[in-house]
């Protein structure tokens, strides 16, 4: 349920919606990455193939834009920093109505994508945004 921060002025503000979550499964995926190379982030970039799947990177080894949008923060117990999920600025624009959960599954995907290596790869269940979210 989305909560309210108070503004300058007393009113309170709604935050918006949590637009991405992530799996149990993921989230062992995630601590045993972060054990291997530390600090992560997440980009989903758009278009065929692995461009419309998660990619998972050392954070800040990607660079973000002007072109991107941070859609939220994964908290996974385990790991002591939050890890950033952006999208491109193109691909949200199709997504923006949708939640987003981060799911691993047995297979390779992008060579790129930091697991790769264990015969993994992430990829993204998404639904309609309620007026509940």
């Amino acid at each position: 349920m989305a909560s309210a921060e108070q503004t300058e002025d007393g009113r309170a503000e709604p935050q918006a919606p949590e637009r991405v979550a992530v799996t149990d499964e993921a989230a062992t995926m995630i601590r045993k990455l972060t054990d291997q190379h530390g600090p992560l982030m997440f980009h989903q970039s758009g278009g065929c193939c692995d461009g419309s799947s998660p990619m998972c990177y050392q954070l800040g080894e990607l660079r973000t834009g002007d072109s991107d949008v941070l859609l939220g923060r994964l908290e996974v117990d385990g790991v002591a920093e939050t890890v950033p999920f952006w999208m491109s600025a193109s691909q949200f624009a199709y997504w923006s109505h949708t939640h987003l959960t981060v799911d691993v599954v047995p297979g390779r995907g992008s060579g790129f994508s930091l697991e790769a290596p264990e015969g993994v790869r992430f990829l993204i269940r998404s639904r309609l945004l309620e007026g509940s979210d």
